[in-house]
């Protein structure tokens, strides 16, 4: 499914709907979408489609993206924040860790990252964490299970 059609399908606010269709033209940070020089626009989608597919029931009026970006990871905190409360999830994307669960090599024998970016796209998270801050984790249609965070993490 794409980000556009979970979009569709959700609960979020219509301030954040025209938000992230914007920023899925332009790539580009906003008042409602906020995310730093260093993020590429690619892994924020990556991040906020799966926060869609995390919080479906969620009225979310803003997503704040605070995260260090590397050839296979893209991993920080993101803030999802409701009309009455406020989620901080920690998350880790990693490429090069998916193609290792998938046992995919690539020519070289190194696990082969691009084919695990391409087909998986944004389900390559080894880490989402949540750190609740009221209600809005209860709303969610389902919650993620919180992944340890091991030490090449930190």
């Amino acid at each position: 499914m794409t980000t556009a059609e979970l979009l569709d399908r959700s609960a979020v606010t219509p301030a954040f709907r025209d938000a992230m269709l914007q920023f899925l033209r332009d790539g580009r940070s906003s008042e409602r979408i906020r995310f730093g020089y260093g993020c590429p626009a690619v892994k924020v989608e990556r991040t906020l489609h799966k926060a869609l597919v995390e919080y479906p029931q969620v009225p979310v009026e803003s997503i704040e993206v605070a995260a260090a970006s590397g050839c296979e990871y893209f991993r920080g905190q993101m803030t999802v924040r409701t009309a009455s409360d406020e989620t901080h999830v920690a998350f880790h994307w990693d490429c090069k860790w998916r193609a290792e669960q998938e046992g995919w090599r690539d020519w070289f024998g190194f696990p082969d990252q691009a084919r695990a970016a391409r087909e998986f796209g944004w389900d390559c998270f080894r880490v989402w964490d949540e750190e609740p801050r009221g209600a809005l984790v209860m709303q969610a249609s389902r919650k993620a299970t919180p992944i340890s965070i091991d030490a090449s993490f930190a």
